[in-house]
């Protein structure tokens, strides 16, 4: 069986490839601000269930780039790249809990939950902003987020 490892690495970074080299060329394009062509390169990607292209196609809806600006938009996308594993966009999810933009209301229980799964998952700026929502929390709602926190950490984060 590890004969094929190899192989297998190898065809899994071959067809990973045209993901990655569509993403620079998207960043690149944002760099440009040609935010409609960054688009279009980010699409094919985010489709195929790529969280870094999901995550800044997130990031073009949430500041208006390119795409007239749309908060259910960007949280939706937002939300696919943090269900797996983003840390940059599960910060994001963890703001628009907080400050309830593009939702019913604000909710400090998941805010403060996708805080600390993005600072699990290595987002140096989560650990800022989950000690400033945590200060605006009852006891009661942070252990309603703990055990929020606990559920998904296993499934997100099993080694950590």
């Amino acid at each position: 069986m590890k004969r094929f490892a190899p192989a297998l690495l190898a065809a899994l970074m071959i067809s990973a490839g045209p993901a990655i080299a569509e993403i620079e060329t998207a960043r690149d394009l944002m760099d440009a601000k040609d935010y409609p062509a960054a688009m279009k390169e980010l699409l094919p990607a985010a489709r195929s269930g790529n969280a870094e292209a999901e995550e800044l196609i997130g990031v073009m809806y949430a500041l208006g780039l390119g795409v007239e600006r749309d908060d259910v938009r960007a949280f939706e996308w937002y939300l696919r790249a943090s269900l797996k594993g983003h840390a940059g966009a599960q910060s994001g999810i963890g703001w628009y809990y907080e400050v309830g933009r593009g939702l019913p209301a604000p909710d400090l229980v998941r805010a403060y939950t996708w805080y600390i799964l993005s600072a699990i998952g290595g987002d140096p700026d989560a650990a800022i902003s989950q000690e400033e929502v945590v200060k605006k929390m009852t006891p009661e709602q942070i252990d309603k987020a703990h055990v929020l926190i606990d559920d998904y950490r296993v499934w997100l984060y099993p080694f950590r």
